[in-house]
């Protein structure tokens, strides 16, 4: 493990993070970057109903959640919601495809840290997380 990765906090332990995106193929990409930099990919859900209760079972040992905005049963902006009505310090970045300013705008406002853009690019990814867990 390559103690300079930016996924190793300065204690030497990793940021833990959940993946919360509908398609397998983000997910398992967004979990592939991540662990690639030392992340600890806690877990990943399917939809923001999942995530919401993933997130409740891991906390307070959570630093990071990635949501996707458009998913089944309950969407990513109702999701982050209810995450930070249960945990108003919690550390959300949506992820959304171009053209969602609209719902990016609505999710910064009802408290996202930050999003990503699909496709994924590798490099912006990793300096949108970064930019979020060093404040």
């Amino acid at each position: 493990m390559n103690p300079n990765a930016i996924g190793i906090r300065d204690n030497g332990n990793p940021y833990r993070v959940l993946v919360v995106d509908d398609s397998v193929f983000i997910a398992k990409q967004l979990s592939q970057i991540l662990t690639s930099e030392g992340f600890e990919v806690l877990g990943t859900a399917s939809d923001g109903a999942q995530g919401l209760d993933r997130y409740k079972d891991m906390h307070p040992n959570i630093d990071l959640v990635t949501m996707d905005i458009t998913m089944p049963k309950m969407d990513g902006i109702t999701a982050l919601e209810k995450i930070i009505a249960f945990d108003k310090n919690a550390v959300v970045l949506m992820v959304s495809a171009l053209g969602k300013e609209d719902l990016i705008k609505q999710s910064i406002i009802k408290g996202a840290r930050g999003f990503i853009v699909k496709p994924l690019d590798r490099k912006k990814v990793l300096e949108r997380i970064t930019s979020v867990l060093k404040k």
